[in-house]
């Protein structure tokens, strides 16, 4: 391979999914090392179809996986994290990149009992296992605000090339589950995701700048893949935007690319997002950049994080 590493160039070597690379590799991208179901064997609420589904695709949309109640008070406790003044302009806390309009309050399963008690339901947790095989722990947890009219859009992206690059997340055994807290429709920018994508790795190019997360968090240009990869994976496998009700549940591999439009609607889009990283997989020294990210973006197994931690 002809590209070099800026940051982290003895890795090239050793490193199967090298990125933020000085220039573009000999090719597009590489294969997936991973299996992407490794729990099979365990019990739990995910057929064996459903399994299929997920590891086929890279992701898995279940309707009505809360009931409204349920939806309604975590809806409410998002609202309480959301207009917290002394949270405002807090490093946990991402504002719109044209506005203090905030869009995602990070480590929300340590802010608040509601989303505490969700990241440890078993009907969530018992499907994680089912596909990570393993004993798991939450790498990241935030809610995501995009207010009618207002909520801007996130580029295509793959979640393990920037924890793989940043936080130093060794493989791809982790998987993202995002809760609707608001009905998902066309037109107030639902996920989109790039089906089959997570069976190949797309390097990005570019160096990671210091501190890149206060950027990277509003809006996303390193660590966003090459138009000409992506064009060909759009090509190849097209793009679906799973929507839906209130308390649905969107299962999706760490490796799958997705991004979204801007909230053109007024209503409202809103949910919870949990990731599950397997106990064995934790966080090592970053792959491509200087320094790990803060400990809100970047969690460790047994970890205990308060507002005042960095």
């Amino acid at each position: 391979m002809s590209a070099q590493n800026l940051t982290c160039p003895a890795s090239i070597q050793t490193d199967p999914y090298p990125t933020r690379l000085h220039q573009h590799p000999d090719q597009p991208w590489y294969k997936r090392q991973e299996h992407t179901v490794k729990g099979r064997h365990l019990p739990g609420p995910l057929s064996q179809s459903q399994l299929d589904n997920f590891e086929q695709n890279g992701f898995l949309f279940e309707r009505g996986f809360l009931h409204s109640d349920e939806v309604n008070a975590l809806s409410n406790a998002m609202s309480e994290l959301l207009n917290r003044n002394d949270y405002r302009n807090r490093s946990f806390t991402i504002t719109e990149p044209d506005s203090q309009e905030i869009r995602s309050v990070f480590a929300v399963h340590f802010l608040h009992r509601a989303f505490q008690r969700l990241a440890r339901d078993p009907r969530l947790t018992d499907r994680v296992k089912q596909i990570l095989g393993g004993e798991h722990y939450i790498h990241q947890s935030r809610i995501n605000y995009k207010p009618g009219f207002k909520g801007k859009g996130f580029n295509w992206h793959s979640d393990f090339e920037t924890w793989h690059a940043e936080d130093g997340m060794p493989a791809m055994h982790a998987v993202s589950a995002s809760i609707i807290l608001t009905d998902n429709h066309t037109f107030n920018g639902p996920l989109m995701l790039i089906p089959r994508s997570h069976q190949h790795f797309i390097p990005c190019i570019g160096e990671t700048p210091d501190e890149h997360h206060k950027q990277s968090l509003k809006k996303q240009q390193i660590g966003v893949p090459p138009e000409d990869a992506l064009s060909a994976m759009i090509n190849r496998n097209g793009i679906e935007a799973p929507t839906g009700p209130a308390g649905s549940l969107l299962l999706f591999d760490c490796n799958t690319l997705h991004g979204s439009n801007a909230n053109m609607a007024p209503d409202p889009r809103s949910n919870v997002f949990f990731v599950f990283n397997r106990q064995d997989n934790a966080c090592q020294a970053p792959y491509a950049a200087k320094k790990p990210r803060p400990s809100f973006l970047c969690h460790t197994p047994n970890q205990l994080w308060q507002p005042n931690d960095h």
